[in-house]
């Protein structure tokens, strides 16, 4: 359940645009930011993330090197690592099925990890650097 909801507060905060709760129009809002102001509170983008596939961003907000996983590519419920130099800081689970991602390379439950659903779930920010991956059966 923690997860779940988790996953769902990130994906509504990166939908709702900030400025509109500073102003009443957009026109007001328009005149009284400045560009980094309007930089600083414009909601991330989605990424663009294929129906059926894990992608996985370097960056937050779906930027940086991106890397695409398939159910083709991947044993059910097998921990994946992340080559070592490579971690995930966003990511887009479209899959069909639940994603637990984690901080350990080895996807100990020692560290960090979150499991969202695979419905089309977008984190535009991890609260952990991902090392690891694992995708369940539904």
């Amino acid at each position: 359940m923690r997860t779940t909801v988790l996953a769902a507060a990130l994906a509504v905060t990166a939908l709702i645009p900030q400025a509109a709760a500073h102003s009443a129009t957009p026109q007001a809002a328009a005149h009284s930011a400045t560009p980094q102001a309007a930089a600083r509170t414009a909601p991330a983008r989605l990424g663009a993330c294929g129906s059926g596939q894990l992608c996985l961003w370097e960056k937050p907000d779906f930027t940086g090197a991106r890397q695409v996983h398939e159910l083709s590519t991947i044993d059910i419920e097998s921990c994946v690592a992340l080559p070592p130099a490579d971690h995930a800081q966003a990511l887009a689970n479209r899959t069909g099925r639940p994603v637990t991602t984690y901080q350990s390379a080895e996807c100990a439950e020692t560290g960090e990890f979150e499991t969202y659903p695979g419905g089309g779930t977008w984190v535009p920010q991890s609260p952990y650097r991902v090392r690891a991956f694992k995708i369940w059966e539904n």
